[in-house]
């Protein structure tokens, strides 16, 4: 009983603590860190290393750290090319994490989906469906899915989440997948809107990962070109209004047709949360005038549901060759459909844009991302995510010219940050919360824990107060200590500590004598 109530404590202990703190390459190393100068030892700064910038440390990541050189070990992570042959057979099991958007859309559908579907081919009465007994319905539904080949979305979701959660706890790349986070937060998408919930794991995996340690303004254009992003904000539905453009002219001769026109969502936040900024200096013209840039970037056509946003015929017809000499532009899932596109003139910012097609909406963004604004505003936010919730001017002033001299280098702003001496300081040690999600995974890590079951914590988590991939809005989770920490999310906490240590987290197992 001893031992029992002890093993209890040290888990409980272990999880209050993370609370509050985010507890060799063949590149010659060009940067030092100043710990010393901050009166921190070794062993000291190279725990807070690993605190910031990896899931949580664990046993023995301390010495292995230190023996290699902190600085080593940072470049090490910035590569990201660590083997993680532990990670990819855990991995295996899960089959959407290898299919494309397009085998995912035909495969993982919503029910109200297959159920319009399995009508539409007089496999069940649409009567059938309001009846009380139901029973016979849903059978005839599963063995219509089970004919075609389809399997409920949700299916899709838990293999997403549950591999969220095994590859925060077992990657050996641990810096790119903190950064994996925080650029899946900046550019948030959610799967609370139905239209887009379908393409966020490629989002995550095709577009986000790759460039979370690469060049801001490649991560910048691959997000805005995402089918996850362009329905999620809305822009893939977005219609040049003038003259030029023969859907504008449709829907003045017919008014009964529905034919959508100019949609802001996306120009405004991608000027307001992803670049400049709130007080970035842009005005409500620059955003309309942005969102007419923008126009004609579109999904292309996949699946029995037309994502192409009525594209589909005319891509069927025309040869593709045509099609780009016309101005389309496809890539990928990307299609930019010249004929939605508005040809006026255009001024953002200043800068003039005289119906160039496509290479508009990419002069738009080089032009956001090398703006002074965005340079600041990126760099408080990252500074913010791995120093302090208040970051000094200085240090932002330095992350910034260092993003506008190396042109949007992620690795060369990160190296900037953690060169400095307020990333070492007193300050900033223990100085950030951890969310819901970052304390899970740092405590099993740190206990060695073996996962079976990854959604069984990502319950904990939610249910702590983060619920990953769902929060609504664009703006994506606050990165600040207040909002995680209350009276209820606290007891929470407590309560997963207890849980863990009592065996009472299912699918989670750990040795504490091992750990000894």
């Amino acid at each position: 009983m001893k031992n029992t109530m002890m093993g209890c404590g040290l888990v409980v202990a272990m999880v209050l603590l993370s609370a509050f703190t985010h507890a060799p390459s063949e590149n010659k190393i060009s940067f030092q860190f100043p710990y010393k100068q901050a009166g921190l030892t070794e062993r000291q700064a190279a725990a807070h290393l690993l605190s910031r910038f990896t899931y949580g440390v664990t046993p023995g990541q301390v010495d292995e750290v230190v023996a290699m050189g902190l600085e080593n070990w940072f470049q090490q992570q910035l590569e990201a090319r660590q083997p993680d042959d532990i990670l990819n057979k855990r991995l295996r099991e899960y089959e959407t994490l290898t299919l494309s958007n397009a085998m995912i859309v035909s495969t993982y559908q919503k029910n109200a989906q297959v159920l319009r579907m399995a009508i539409k081919e007089g496999v069940i009465e649409k009567e059938s469906v309001n009846k009380e007994d139901k029973k016979e319905y849903r059978a005839q539904l599963l063995a219509y899915m089970e004919q075609k080949g389809i399997k409920p979305e949700k299916e899709l979701i838990r293999q997403f989440i549950n591999q969220k959660v095994l590859r925060a706890a077992y990657t050996n790349n641990q810096l790119q997948e903190v950064l994996t986070d925080f650029w899946f937060n900046h550019f948030n998408v959610s799967f609370t809107k139905n239209s887009c919930s379908q393409f966020i794991p490629n989002y995550e995996r095709d577009v986000i990962r790759p460039n979370a340690l690469g060049n801001f303004e490649s991560l910048l254009v691959a997000t805005a070109k995402s089918p996850a992003m362009l329905l999620y904000l809305d822009n893939f539905s977005s219609v040049g209004t003038n003259e030029n453009i023969p859907a504008a002219r449709n829907a003045k001769q017919n008014a009964n047709k529905k034919v959508k026109g100019l949609n802001e969502n996306y120009a405004r936040e991608v000027m307001e949360l992803h670049t400049l900024g709130v007080d970035g200096g842009y005005t409500q013209n620059d955003v309309t005038e942005a969102a007419r840039v923008l126009t004609g970037w579109t999904v292309y056509p996949m699946g029995a549901t037309d994502y192409g946003n009525g594209f589909k015929k005319l891509l069927e017809k025309a040869d593709e060759n045509k099609l780009s000499a016309r101005g389309f532009v496809h890539e990928g899932d990307f299609l930019f459909a010249i004929n939605r596109h508005d040809s006026g003139n255009k001024t953002v910012l200043g800068k003039k844009f005289n119906g160039q097609g496509y290479n508009e909406g990419v002069q738009l963004l080089h032009l956001l991302t090398n703006h002074p604004s965005t340079s600041k505003f990126i760099s408080k936010k990252i500074a913010t995510r791995f120093v302090s919730d208040t970051p000094s001017a200085e240090l932002i002033a330095a992350m910034s010219a260092t993003f506008e001299k190396k042109h949007g280098d992620i690795k060369q702003v990160l190296i900037t940050l953690v060169s400095s001496p307020e990333f070492w300081s007193d300050a900033a040690l223990r100085n950030k919360t951890k969310s819901p999600f970052e304390l899970a995974i740092s405590t099993l890590r740190a206990l060695n824990a073996e996962i079976e079951q990854p959604y069984q914590l990502y319950t904990w988590i939610t249910r702590m107060g983060e619920q990953k991939y769902f929060y609504q809005a664009p703006t994506g989770f606050p990165d600040k200590g207040q909002y995680w920490i209350n009276t209820g999310s606290l007891l929470n906490r407590m309560n997963f500590g207890l849980a863990l240590a009592n065996g009472r987290v299912p699918g989670v197992k750990f040795d504490l004598l091992a750990l000894n």
